[in-house]
């Protein structure tokens, strides 16, 4: 797939560059056919420690945008897309938050898929996921980032409903067989919800969060 980059001045921030400083990083990854205004809508129900920073994916999909083909349009195309939006988000870190010492990230749906590519990548890179709804993508991944991934065990929030009639059984069974050996897991399911965030699962995303920074808080 030909190389994608993150667009800047899309990019919506809780803070102002002079608030950020010395502040740990949450960035939030939408689902496909959706943009960087859908998650950030959740940022006043989380905690107030990290700066949010919501990132709008590389590729135009419908009435939104994408980080990757969906899986029924190839698996090949699909990894291949994940991986050019790796890149993307790796280079946009470098230039948008060189400083930054602890950098966290929630993604829903496809944008849940594509914080666990990150993580699998460069698992030195970031404290925690959450992934709401999301999935792990197949296969292997050239390098080593899987198995450092298995020696690091970073804290990841997994959260879905019983009643989400998106992900496939087959994406939620790959994720359940691959989390548990390459993260210190956190999985909530939550009844009759469906492919969305609910109050309840909203609030145990706060917690999970307040836990991960409050270390780098108590160390400044």
């Amino acid at each position: 797939m030909s190389q994608v980059r993150i667009d800047d001045d899309a990019v919506i921030w809780s803070a102002s560059t002079a608030d950020r400083e010395g502040r740990p990083l949450l960035v939030l990854l939408h689902g496909f056919n959706s943009n960087e205004g859908d998650l950030f809508g959740l940022s006043p129900y989380l905690p107030l420690e990290p700066v949010i920073a919501s990132v709008r994916a590389p590729i135009h999909a419908g009435l939104g945008f994408a980080w990757f083909p969906l899986l029924a349009q190839g698996v090949d195309e699909a990894v291949d897309g994940a991986d050019a939006a790796v890149d993307a988000l790796l280079a946009w870190l470098d230039r948008a938050a060189p400083g930054v010492t602890s950098v966290g990230l929630l993604g829903f749906s496809q944008g849940g898929a594509i914080s666990l590519e990150l993580l699998r990548r460069a698992p030195e890179r970031f404290a925690y996921v959450v992934n709401l709804a999301g999935f792990v993508l197949p296969g292997e991944r050239e390098g080593d980032g899987d198995e450092r991934l298995a020696e690091a065990l970073p804290p990841v929030f997994w959260g879905r409903g019983t009643a989400d009639a998106v992900i496939p059984d087959a994406s939620i069974e790959r994720t359940r067989a691959w989390l548990p050996s390459r993260s210190t897991l956190d999985e909530r399911i939550y009844e009759g919800v469906g492919h969305s965030v609910s109050e309840r699962e909203l609030a145990d995303v706060a917690a999970f969060v307040r836990a991960q920074v409050a270390p780098a808080a108590a160390v400044d």
